[in-house]
């Protein structure tokens, strides 16, 4: 009898989990993307301390080859769209050098901001790395947070390869590459002008 009772049980969760006689599983992202174009943004010395600037930031957007930009700016299709909101390079850098960087909160060259979400004026912002995921069944679609790992860079003139091991806020790992032609675009002038970002202010340990 309690053997019976037993196979009842399992059988009950079972269908519970069951939509229309099948199993459902859990809905699975794409951990490996293979970005197949990007852009970087050169911020310049963009946080300030009281004893002068800090290191340079750069910004970096990755697409998967299915999101393209519309007629009016807007990010369209299905894919992986991973943005590293502020990579910190040396002073002397305008352009993303080589080498390994991770994600910490230090703003040490060679460190990038990780995922958070911050709380300005009541309004909830997400700041640091992150992905965002566009999925057919728009349902699914969603974002997470990088908040670990590393990324490694090497170059050859404006050809750029990227090979990222990353780690996301829901303890998944985030692997993925990227190996084109990584277009820089100057947005110093106008940012340190404006100051219209709105970002946690990194300072040196």
């Amino acid at each position: 009898m309690k053997k019976q009772l037993l196979i009842l049980s399992i059988l009950g969760i079972l269908l519970a989990s069951c939509v229309g006689g099948q199993l459902n599983p859990q809905y699975v992202y794409n951990t490996n993307p293979s970005y197949a174009w990007a852009y970087a943004e050169f911020y310049g010395p963009y946080y300030k301390t009281e004893n002068g600037n800090l290191n340079n930031v750069i910004s970096l957007s990755l697409f998967s080859d299915s999101l393209e930009l519309n007629k009016i700016g807007n990010l369209v299709g299905t894919g992986q769209y991973l943005f590293l909101e502020d990579v910190f390079v040396a002073k002397t850098d305008t352009f993303l050098p080589e080498g390994t960087y991770t994600i910490n909160d230090s703003g040490l060259a060679f460190s990038v901001a990780p995922g958070k979400n911050d709380t300005i004026d009541k309004q909830v912002y997400t700041i640091g790395a992150n992905i965002s995921y566009y999925e057919g069944n728009t349902a699914m679609s969603t974002q997470k947070l990088v908040t670990g790992g590393n990324f490694t860079v090497s170059r050859t003139l404006d050809h750029y390869s990227i090979i990222f091991n990353l780690k996301t806020s829901d303890k998944k790992d985030l692997k993925g590459t990227f190996t084109a032609v990584l277009p820089h675009i100057n947005q110093s002038v106008a940012s340190l002008k404006n100051n219209a970002r709105k970002r946690l202010i990194y300072y040196p340990k």
